[in-house]
């Protein structure tokens, strides 16, 4: 049942007639990570002296041609670029072709799951402006567990199990749209997934989100979340961590 959260937004669960919508929102919203993932690795103080260095090596090779040396520097920061863009590239793919090819399976048919859309008023017609979803883990599903994103992306180590009969909640897919951010509509669409962990009686939401994700963390954050873990497994080659320089942080909440 969808629910009035103020004159602006609505939050309703999904519907198989935003399949579409949804599938470009979550593409959209986790490929725009790729300029700040690439922006903040190139103004690492290695990079930029490897940037420094190669594109030196291009002056002194090309016989001091500054041709040479923004050529050289250009293809190290084309390198840096594309290890970031895969590695976003490759969670979307592997989300499309996992839990958001059959949303309806996934989400719907099943009680533990769940997924919500966000509606506002767009010069008189109704626009999906945001997303999040919930999938919940029981018992010995604990191993089972895998990534997560933008909201939270990629996935990694295991949680020890809690006191109960070790359940809880994954949230994935948390997205809003540019125009509509910083209207409060990320603490609207993480208290729905809240509550949906409480009805289920899941002890805790777990959610892995990319370092460059600062937004993210901070919104996080503000709910209490605390980071247990961090790690480089992004699924893609290990190469491509490293020199995006990207770490996964794990972050939960006891509910």
């Amino acid at each position: 049942m969808a629910q009035k959260n103020n004159t602006e937004f609505t939050i309703r669960e999904y519907s198989p007639s935003d399949e579409h919508v949804i599938r470009t929102l979550f593409r959209d919203g986790l490929l725009e990570h790729v300029y700040p993932a690439f922006f903040r690795a190139m103004s690492h103080p290695d990079h930029i002296g490897i940037a420094l260095s190669i594109s030196m090596a291009g002056y002194v090779l090309g016989g001091s041609s500054y041709f040479q040396a923004l050529l050289f520097g250009s293809a190290w920061a084309g390198l840096i670029y594309y290890c970031c863009h895969e590695i976003y590239e490759g969670y979307v793919l592997r989300r499309l072709s996992s839990d958001m090819a059959d949303i309806q399976a996934h989400y719907l048919e099943n009680p533990d799951n769940g997924l919500w859309v966000a509606e506002a008023d767009d010069k008189g017609k109704s626009k999906v402006v945001g997303m999040v979803a919930v999938t919940g883990k029981r018992c010995t599903e604990e191993a089972d567990r895998f990534d997560d994103c933008n909201g939270s992306v990629f996935g990694g180590a295991e949680f020890g199990q809690d006191a109960t009969d070790g359940s809880y909640g994954e949230m994935s897919h948390m997205v809003v749209l540019y125009p509509w951010r910083r209207k409060n509509l990320g603490t609207r669409l993480m208290g729905k997934a809240l509550d949906f962990c409480k009805d289920r009686g899941f002890s805790r939401l777990i959610v892995d989100v990319s370092s460059p994700q600062s937004a993210a963390i901070s919104l996080y954050q503000k709910f209490g979340f605390i980071q247990t873990s961090s790690h480089r497994n992004t699924h893609s080659n290990r190469w491509f961590s490293k020199l995006a320089r990207i770490n996964v942080k794990q972050m939960e909440k006891f509910i």
